[in-house]
């Protein structure tokens, strides 16, 4: 089995930034994708990000190319969600998710999921 533990979410006001962090425990694995996704109040859980556990390749979400940077350490199993310029759009809960099949965005792909962590953004 494993464990997804999400966090460094919190309070920021507007233009403000926030890294997040997922750690990864359990039995050894090596997802092949990492990714974040958030869901605002009253809506459906989106795609921020993902990156390739293997190689680093990136992806994003058009609503946050440029502002948010994904990464990992492999070493420690974790990654990272650097928030930057924050705006009351980016409010939710935001979860990280594994699998274990390839480059993917979709939420029903993904078999691992955190608790999520919230992040609030004030105007």
């Amino acid at each position: 089995q494993v464990q997804l533990a999400e966090s460094g979410g919190g309070l920021v006001q507007a233009g403000g930034s926030l890294r997040l962090s997922c750690a990864a425990s359990g039995r050894t694995y090596s997802p092949i994708s990492m990714a974040w996704f958030r869901q605002a109040p009253g809506k459906g859980r989106e795609f921020v990000a993902v990156i390739s556990w293997s190689d680093g390749r990136t992806n994003y979400a058009d609503s946050v190319r440029g502002r948010f940077t994904i990464s990992r350490d492999n070493a420690k199993n974790t990654m990272y969600l650097q928030m930057n310029n924050l705006g009351p759009d980016d409010t939710g809960v935001y979860y990280c998710a594994a699998r274990s099949g390839g480059f993917g965005t979709t939420v029903s792909t993904y078999g691992y999921w955190g608790q999520g962590t919230q992040v609030t953004v004030s105007s």
